[in-house]
């Protein structure tokens, strides 16, 4: 199919936890804010796959702890359809620590990541070892 993209399916809400797949020291980020996100009134900003979110370090190193940081969301649960038509959806909710301009953090990444999320973010598709 040529054209359109599908519009991305924003499975995971603010207040959601993401599990951190690279070695930054984070083990569990929460959603706080998703930056450029235009709802409407009393709606949940929500992300999806290769979106960009403010988080909040919830587990993880002492020194990790309690941070605030950018991360781009890797994988959801939700599926979501790709322009070809298939579904896709992934076992856990993941996203990698980046920078607001999108260098990552860590220098390895466990675990698959998805297309998406890669072709927006060239850095993360260079550190990743599988892009599904």
């Amino acid at each position: 199919m040529k054209g359109l993209p599908g519009r991305q399916t924003r499975g995971l809400p603010k207040g959601a936890r993401l599990e951190c797949i690279d070695n930054t020291g984070a083990k569990v980020i929460e959603i706080i804010a998703v930056p450029k996100y235009h709802g409407s009134h009393r709606r949940y900003p929500s992300a999806g796959i290769g979106d960009i979110v403010v988080a909040s370090v919830k587990k993880g190193t002492p020194e990790m702890r309690k941070q605030v940081v950018y991360a781009v969301i890797v994988r959801q649960k939700r599926p979501f359809r790709r322009p070809d038509g298939t579904m896709v959806q992934f076992e856990n909710n993941a996203a990698v620590i980046t920078t607001e301009t999108g260098e990552v953090k860590g220098s390895d990444i466990k675990g698959p990541v998805a297309k998406e999320a890669a072709e927006r973010w060239p850095r993360i598709a260079a550190v990743a070892s599988i892009i599904v």
